[in-house]
C-alpha cells in the first residue's frame, strides 16, 4: 500500500484542520496580498507594509527574513511562518478541546 494511500490528506490537514487555524490562515493570505499590491502601487519605494504580514506571522517569519534575496523571500516567510503558527493553534485548540483528565 502506498504512503499516499495510508495517510490521505494528512499534510494540509496539519494547518487547516481546524476552523480558527483556517480563519488565522486566510487572514494572513489577505495581509500578504494586500502588502504586495499597497507596495507595487507605491511607486516612492518606500511602502513598509510589508512589515504587517511579517509580524502577523512572527515569529517563524522573522527569523525566515534573515534569508538573503527580496521580494520572493519576503512572501516565503510569511507564508510558511502563517502555515507554522496555523499549525500551532491547531495543536493548542485541539488540546483546549480534549481538556484535562483530572480524577478529583
Amino acid at each position: 500500500m502506498p504512503v499516499s494511500d495510508r495517510f490521505p490528506g494528512r499534510v494540509p490537514r496539519l494547518a487547516v484542520g481546524d476552523v480558527i487555524a483556517l480563519v488565522y490562515l486566510v487572514a494572513c493570505a489577505g495581509l500578504l496580498i494586500w502588502a504586495c499590491v499597497v507596495t507595487a502601487i507605491d511607486d516612492s519605494g518606500e511602502s513598509m507594509a510589508g512589515v504587517v504580514p511579517l509580524l502577523a506571522s512572527a515569529p517563524v517569519s522573522l527569523v525566515l527574513l534573515m534569508l538573503p534575496g527580496g521580494t520572493a523571500t519576503l512572501v516565503l516567510a510569511g507564508a510558511l511562518g502563517a502555515l507554522v503558527n496555523a499549525a500551532i493553534i491547531r495543536w493548542c485548540a485541539r488540546a483546549l478541546r480534549r481538556g484535562t483528565n483530572s480524577t478529583s
